[in-house]
C-alpha cells in the first residue's frame, strides 16, 4: 500500500468517526437536550380554546407571542376531545390508551396505566422534574377541580385549586399565580383556566360571548407575563400557551377539527421568532417539549416528541 492509499484510508476512518460522533451528539441532544439559558417554563392552558378562533380573536398579548415566537394552529387533541383525557395527555406525554384517563371527567384511569411511577400515577412532567431536579420549585394552579387527579401532588410545591367566581371572573387564580411567581420564581408553573369552555357550553363556541371571554383571558395572560417580568426572570423564561380541546356549537368530545385542533404557541428564550410549525404535533408533545427544555430523561412509556422545530 503506497502513501496515498494510507492517507486515503486514514481520512476515510476519520470521516467515519466524525459522522458517528455527530449522530451520537444529535441523538443525545434530542433525548437529553436543554435550551441554553432557560431556567423557567410557564405553561398556560385555556380549556375549550379552539384553534379556529385565534385569527379573529382580539388577543393582543397572545398574538405578540405568536409574532415573536413559534406556533401552530393545527396541533391536535387526543380522542375524545374532552378535558381530563387531554389535560392528562398534555402532561403525561402519552395517549389515553397508554395513561388510562379516557373520559371528560376521569378521576382515575379507566383502563390500567401501562406504567406507574413511585407516586402511584402515570409519569407526568412534574414528577420527572421533581425526581431529576429535586430542588426545583414547581407550581400547579387550576380552576377546574378535575385537574387535581392528573398530577402527583407530592411532586409539586404549590398545588392550588382556585375555582372560577360565580360571576365568571378569573381574578382569583391570577392573583394566586402572580403572587406565587413573584415570591418563588418557580422553575415550572402550570396554570389552567376553565374558560372559554364554560362560556362555550353556555352560549356556544364561536359566538360573540366566546370571543369576549378570549379577550378577557388575554388580559389575564398579560398579567402573568408581567409577574414574570417583575420577578426578574423574564429573560430566562419560555412561555407555552395551549388548550385541551376546542368545541362546536355548545359542546365538544367529537371528531371535528373545530373540536380537535388546538393552538400551540411557544415564546421566549431560545425560541425562533415569527415561525409557523410545519410538522405534525399532538397534545402529548407538550410534555416532551418541556422535558427536553429542562434536559430531563423521557420515560420509555411516553410517545410524545419534543417540538424541535420551535428552537433556534
Amino acid at each position: 500500500m503506497n502513501t496515498f492509499d494510507c492517507l486515503e484510508k486514514i481520512n476515510a476512518g476519520i470521516m467515519k468517526k466524525t459522522v458517528l460522533l455527530i449522530v451520537f451528539l444529535f441523538t443525545v441532544a434530542l433525548l437529553f437536550g436543554k435550551v441554553k439559558g432557560v431556567k423557567h417554563v410557564v405553561l398556560i392552558g385555556l380549556d375549550g380554546w379552539g384553534a379556529y378562533s385565534v385569527p379573529q380573536a382580539e388577543m393582543p398579548t397572545v398574538k405578540r407571542m405568536m409574532e415573536g415566537g413559534t406556533y401552530t394552529l393545527k396541533s391536535r387533541s387526543v380522542l375524545p376531545s374532552s378535558s381530563a383525557c387531554n389535560w392528562a395527555s398534555m402532561i403525561m406525554g402519552a395517549s389515553p390508551e397508554i395513561h388510562g384517563f379516557t373520559t371528560w371527567g376521569s378521576k382515575k384511569p379507566e383502563i390500567p396505566s401501562r406504567e406507574l411511577s413511585h407516586y402511584g400515577l402515570f409519569p407526568t412532567v412534574m414528577g420527572l422534574l421533581r425526581d431529576q431536579k429535586p430542588e426545583a420549585e414547581i407550581g400547579y394552579i387550576f380552576e377546574w377541580d378535575g385537574m387535581q387527579y392528573l398530577c402527583e401532588k407530592e411532586a409539586v410545591n404549590h398545588f392550588s385549586h382556585v375555582p372560577v367566581a360565580e360571576n365568571g371572573s378569573s381574578d382569583a387564580i391570577v392573583q394566586d399565580v402572580v403572587q406565587y411567581i413573584r415570591e418563588k420564581k418557580p422553575v415550572f408553573t402550570m396554570i389552567t383556566f376553565n374558560n372559554p369552555d364554560e362560556v362555550g357550553h353556555k352560549y356556544g363556541h364561536d359566538t360573540p360571548e366566546y370571543y369576549a371571554k378570549l379577550k378577557e383571558l388575554d388580559n389575564k395572560i398579560a398579567q402573568i407575563v408581567q409577574a414574570v417580568q417583575e420577578a426578574g426572570i423574564y429573560e430566562e423564561t419560555v412561555f407555552i400557551l395551549t388548550a385541551d380541546h376546542g368545541g362546536i356549537n355548545k359542546g365538544h368530545g367529537g371528531k371535528t377539527l373545530q373540536e380537535m385542533q388546538i393552538p400551540f404557541i411557544i415564546f421566549g428564550k431560545g425560541i425562533r421568532a415569527g415561525h409557523v410549525i410545519d410538522s405534525s404535533t399532538m397534545i402529548y408533545d407538550t410534555a416532551s417539549t418541556i422535558a427536553w427544555i429542562f434536559g430531563l430523561k423521557q420515560p420509555q412509556v411516553w410517545i410524545g416528541r419534543p417540538i424541535m422545530e420551535a428552537f433556534k
